[in-house]
């Protein structure tokens, strides 16, 4: 999967062991679902997971690893994947974009993306394959980008993973569910936890002011393909300047999780949230409450990549210190009952 600030690749046993943890539970909503990691943890698990971002890009990934199963697109999705990792390179829109007024990709890699994105356009495929080729070359990408993992700048100096060539590979789709089909959403995650009934609801929002749009930018215009005007040193879309979240306000995010937690209908609620985040232990707890009894699992955990490579400004050149290395992650689960801590939540990474 895609490099990813906030991912939680480390916390999936853990969060998967949770939700096996709790009683009578196959359904599970995850109302920010990003790259999907848990949901296709979950899903592999044998849950019913319904997988919910506002974000495109975001909405594809849930698309490819919750809602689309194996048997239905394998057979196609081979196929398609080894024609359009044969075509030869086309610059474009991508290219110029991308390659020439700001640097993330060499242009070679950057003609490969613009003809094997336009060749997906032309097909019309149904909305799981198409996800399922999206993704290959949005991962396939994500392997020869020139960046410390998110799209804000991209490197001074060329990353040695840039110099490869792009090449595309079959990302791993899993069978359906013994309990159900998946589903994923493009939805805000108020609206979607109005509309979705689930045993357990996974929540993992934006914990400061950066918007995740504005860190993927990159693959929000490779899924949409709109081709839309861009500002800046990055070549944001001009989108970032006005599509904005409550939850990466520090004044709104509190009613905006309080609104949040009342519209959730579901039994049990877990929430991961790190101590670099808005909200306080204490007052998680304290809103939790009202869903039930609450559970608490702390963890250290390693910030992110880029935090060990460096702070960078937009031209890509090194300008700060990183403050540390490690922060905290809470695992909050609210229910009927309290729990007995998993082991496996009870480690260290």
């Amino acid at each position: 999967m895609i490099k990813y600030i906030g991912s939680k690749r480390m916390l999936v046993p853990a969060i998967v062991e949770i939700v096996r943890s709790l009683p009578d539970v196959t359904t599970v909503v995850d109302l920010f679902s990003g790259t999907s990691r848990v949901g296709h943890a979950l899903k592999a698990a044998g849950y019913r997971v319904t997988a919910n971002d506002h974000n495109a890009y975001a909405a594809t990934l849930a698309r490819c690893y919750v809602e689309s199963d194996r048997d239905e697109v394998l057979g196609d999705a081979e196929r398609l994947l080894a024609e359009l990792d044969a075509l030869p390179g086309r610059e474009g829109w991508f290219t110029e974009t991308f390659c020439r007024r700001s640097r993330f990709f060499q242009p070679k890699n950057g003609a490969r993306i613009d003809a094997i994105r336009e060749a997906i356009a032309q097909q019309r495929l149904p909305a799981g394959l198409e996800a399922v080729l999206l993704v290959s070359l949005m991962e396939a990408a994500d392997r020869v980008d020139s960046t410390t993992g998110v799209q804000m700048a991209y490197l001074k100096q060329w990353a040695p993973r840039a110099a490869n060539d792009l090449r595309l590979r079959l990302p791993d789709v899993l069978p359906r569910s013994p309990v159900g089909k998946g589903r994923a959403l493009q939805s805000d995650a108020l609206e979607a936890a109005r509309a979705v009934e689930a045993d357990v609801a996974y929540l993992d929002p934006p914990y400061n002011q950066h918007k995740y749009l504005g860190n993927y930018h990159v693959w929000e215009s490779l899924v949409r393909w709109d081709k839309p005007a861009v500002y800046g040193t990055a070549c944001k879309r001009v989108d970032c300047r006005s599509r904005r979240s409550d939850f990466n306000s520090r004044q709104r995010f509190g009613a905006a999780f309080t609104d949040l937690l009342g519209a959730i209908r579901a039994r049990w609620i877990v929430l991961s949230f790190s101590d670099e985040g808005f909200l306080e232990r204490s007052d998680a707890e304290r809103l939790l409450a009202d869903r039930g009894e609450v559970t608490v699992i702390e963890r250290d955990h390693p910030r992110y990549v880029g935090a060990k490579i460096g702070i960078y400004n937009p031209r890509g050149e090194k300008v700060g210190r990183v403050g540390r290395l490690r922060n905290r992650e809470f695992l909050f689960v609210a229910g009927p009952v309290r729990l007995s801590v998993p082991s496996v939540a009870a480690g260290r990474d």
